[in-house]
């Protein structure tokens, strides 16, 4: 239900029509449905779901322990709530190019509107992390092809990201991309570059869509969404972003309840019972069933 109007084809159809446009997209990370709600509710261009995040919140390092069906659910999950496009971090394609290709059909099934395939060896690490190995160039282009050939619709965005900054350095690294987009990649993903002059050699050397990475603590300077565009970005992920926001307080909160014995002190920094039922619709569930929502929430602010 979830009172979606666009269904998938659509998603991806405008989502392509919105890159074309030159502006800058903003996708915040959801880790689950209901921040992904909030995500089109304050007005983001679309949702992306991390591995890495993914892999956290199953209380694994992101180290590639998670599986094709732990991907596949939780991205079902969290693109079927909302209106926008979801893409989604397939890490290192779960196998050769062969598995690549089953990711693919697999994924696309299930609504999102993209991914993005990496160039790391198995067992990958965080793109921020050092000691990064790499496969080959041409395996890796291998993967971009069994990605492309596998899609059913063109708009399904193939992204492919690379490590290679931290290990090959910067001019390997446009080198390894431009092999990447030759072989059918709609956007490259060049993970960790340090500081404006990275993200602008990226933009002068690549003609195709550029994705720009905003993970805190990481290796990368953190942009404004002005100086993004001014470097000619054409979409920006906020990956960790609301986990690391949510844990943070989760865990600030429940020392603090631990310590006091009571919540009180803590309740000015929860989200309310009305803040909730307006996030997740609840009002709307009543025209089906009015025994679901006959009730006032007045002092449940």
């Amino acid at each position: 239900m979830h009172f979606v109007e666009k269904n998938p084809t659509e998603k991806k159809a405008e989502f392509a029509k919105k890159l074309k446009s030159g502006k800058l997209l903003r996708f915040p990370g959801a880790y689950n449905p209901l921040v992904a709600k909030l995500i089109e509710q304050i007005g983001y261009d679309g949702v992306y779901v991390s591995g890495g995040v993914m892999a956290n919140d199953l209380g694994f390092p992101d180290i590639g322990l998670t599986t094709l069906n732990d991907v596949a659910n939780r991205s079902h999950q969290i693109a079927r709530v909302t209106n926008l496009p979801t893409i989604i971090d397939i890490d290192t394609g779960f196998g050769e190019a062969m598995n690549v290709s089953r990711t693919i059909q697999t994924i696309e099934t299930l609504g999102v509107s993209g991914c993005h395939l990496e160039d790391q060896t198995n067992p990958k690490r965080c793109g921020h992390l050092d000691n990064k190995e790499l496969v080959s160039t041409q395996d890796m282009v291998k993967k971009i092809k069994a990605a492309v050939d596998a899609r059913v619709d063109k708009n399904f965005l193939i992204i492919a990201r690379t490590d290679a900054n931290a290990v090959e350095g910067l001019d390997k690294t446009i080198d390894r991309c431009k092999a990447y987009v030759d072989a059918g990649a709609d956007m490259i993903f060049p993970e960790a570059m340090k500081d404006e002059s990275e993200f602008a050699k990226m933009r002068k050397e690549l003609k195709c869509y550029l994705l720009a990475n905003m993970t805190e603590f990481g290796k990368s300077k953190l942009l404004t969404k002005e100086e993004l565009e001014n470097l000619g970005y054409n979409l920006v992920i906020y990956p960790v972003t609301t986990q690391r926001l949510a844990m943070k307080n989760v865990e600030d909160g429940l020392r603090q309840i631990f310590e006091e014995g009571h919540q009180n002190n803590v309740i000015d920094k929860m989200q309310t019972r009305k803040r909730l039922y307006e996030v997740v619709d609840y009002e709307k569930y009543g025209e089906f069933d009015q025994s679901v929502f006959n009730f006032s929430q007045k002092g449940h602010e």
